[in-house]
């Protein structure tokens, strides 16, 4: 029962991950994309210091582990914002999402932790969903597609270490301490790139605080909730659907139209979770579903 309460987690992260897509649409407006990543961290560590700080009491090593983890985290960030801006939004985000197969063979080479045969297809296919819904197929690789590369080892990277260090930390002091670190890291390349002006516009400033409460600091208290339940390349499948979720808000909310490849890649992503979760059993019951056709 717990396993399924984490993967609900993941889920709701995914899900808040991608609402997230229109409000950082919507902020992006109005603020440079260092500003919007420096504020949602620096928003969400705040929130959630200001609600449990009484509980709170950061010994070393949770410090330790969460300016890791913020490190890490801040710079698959920043690297997805440089590389968006030498690359299309569509490879920016297919290759973001190839974290999913890396995390496995992260896995493999600090644990020699065995891959998951169904995982690791469910990863694969993941990615190809991922694909299908973000690609538009433009040849080459350039500079940026590079830099988003390195951006989704990052995360591969933030996934695996948020696995080991919450196995033995305090959930709520880990995410803030790593939150305030990317905060930290977020404000020194604001204050490099001289973009310390901005003004305060409503529609704007109203989505960099939903990004910085929802998107950010439940998202991620959730994430590393979760982790502590459910294993590395699993969290990595299920975040993956953050791409789906996005799709459908801004069906939802921009009027985007829907085609046939986002359907197809919906389905894809789907199936990866199926294929993870169930393994022999959904493909014994395939079998069995068409055995029972064939009989009719």
């Amino acid at each position: 029962m717990r396993k399924y309460f984490g993967e609900f987690g993941l889920l709701l992260t995914a899900i808040i991950w991608g609402s997230g897509f229109v409000a950082s649409s919507i902020s992006l407006n109005a603020y440079t994309p260092y500003q919007v990543t420096a504020f949602r961290f620096l928003i969400g560590a705040v929130f959630l210091y200001v609600l449990f700080y009484k509980k709170l009491q950061f010994h070393r090593a949770v410090v330790k582990k969460g300016i890791v983890l913020g490190s890490i985290l801040y710079l698959a960030f920043l690297l997805q914002t440089v590389g968006l801006m030498y690359t299309t939004p569509s490879k920016n985000a297919f290759l973001t999402a190839v974290n999913v197969v890396i995390v496995p063979f992260i896995a493999l080479f600090f644990n020699n932790k065995k891959v998951d045969f169904f995982e690791f297809i469910g990863a694969f296919l993941a990615v190809i969903g991922v694909g299908v819904l973000s690609l538009q197929f433009q040849s080459g690789i350039n500079f940026g597609d590079l830099l988003t590369l390195f951006c989704a080892v990052a995360f591969a990277f933030h996934i695996f270490f948020t696995s080991e260090f919450v196995k033995d930390e305090d959930t709520m002091e880990l995410t803030i301490v790593q939150l305030a670190t990317a905060a930290t890291f977020g404000l020194i390349v604001v204050a490099f790139m001289g973009e310390w002006q901005f003004s305060v516009n409503t529609e704007e400033w109203f989505s960099v605080f939903y990004l910085g409460i929802f998107s950010t600091s439940i998202a991620y208290f959730l994430q590393t909730a979760s982790q502590k339940i459910v294993s590395e390349t699993k969290t990595a499948i299920i975040l993956s659907t953050e791409s789906l979720w996005g799709m459908i808000f801004s069906v939802l909310l921009l009027k985007e139209l829907v085609s046939l490849r986002m359907v197809i890649g919906a389905m894809l992503i789907l199936l990866s979770i199926i294929i993870s979760e169930t393994g022999w059993k959904f493909i014994k019951k395939q079998q069995l579903s068409s055995g029972k056709v064939n009989r009719m």
